[in-house]
């Protein structure tokens, strides 16, 4: 077998011809697509590294605001048993209060109730033994001590003092004296009693006698607005009234 050049020239030549179609037609192209293809990945593994960043940055601050937000929580709940705390203590402080307000109220009224048993007690023992001793002196009463009464009324008139004396002249001007007495006065007693006011007065004084057997035993002279109480229930009205003033002091 014979080599031909020239077949082996065209040979070449359509190699090169196949050579140069391939490369413009298919090898550009194929090209072209695969840089576009792997360009296509670079991106796609780019937005992915990107997303990964993104994803770890996100996770970073995730755990961050986790922390924090644990963090918070924690300090939340103590402000939250500090507050209850207070108002806990505030509760029981103001109960304490109310408590100790009714305590003292719950005193005062037992105590006002104490003293007003007292009082009660007090009263009744003063009536009973003003209603005792308005019995005894009933019992004691006689013509016989109110003469005594009489004689020591007849020794205390010069002392009155002068403020008294001052009155009973100044009353002696505008009218009479009247003279009540429990039992009847003769006329020796009517007589001293008329001459001893009218000592007193400086002149003479027409006096009116009187019988009132609810004086007990004694003598009542008035003059005017002038009185003169020395029997034995105006004592007695004495005694009372002062004890009633002593129960409300």
């Amino acid at each position: 077998m014979e080599f031909d050049w020239t077949t082996f020239a065209l040979e070449i030549i359509n190699f090169l011809v196949l050579v140069w179609l391939l490369q413009r037609f298919l090898y550009k192209p194929v090209t072209a697509a695969i840089a576009q293809r792997q360009a296509g990945i670079e991106k796609t593994l780019t937005d992915a590294r990107a997303i990964r960043v993104e994803a770890e940055a996100l996770k970073r601050q995730y755990e961050n605001r986790m922390a924090d937000w644990e963090q918070e929580k924690a300090q939340a709940l103590q402000q939250l048993r500090r507050e209850m705390e207070a108002e806990r203590a505030r509760l029981l402080a103001a109960l304490q209060a109310s408590l100790d307000e009714e305590r003292n109220k719950l005193r005062a009224v037992e105590q006002r109730r104490v003293i007003e048993q007292q009082q009660r007690l007090e009263e009744q023992a003063r009536s009973e033994g003003g209603r005792f001793v308005a019995r005894l002196l009933s019992r004691l009463a006689s013509a016989g001590l109110e003469e005594r009464i009489r004689g020591l009324l007849l020794e205390d008139l010069p002392q009155l003092p002068d403020r008294e004396l001052h009155v009973l002249r100044g009353a002696t001007q505008a009218g009479e004296a009247k003279i009540t007495s429990a039992y009847p006065l003769d006329d020796a007693q009517r007589a001293d009693l008329t001459e001893a006011i009218g000592r007193l007065a400086g002149r003479t004084v027409t006096c009116e006698f009187v019988q009132d057997a609810g004086l007990v035993a004694g003598l009542r002279i008035s003059i005017g607005p002038w009185m003169l109480r020395s029997s034995l229930l105006d004592e007695l009205q004495f005694f009372a009234g002062a004890q009633h003033a002593d129960a409300k002091r």
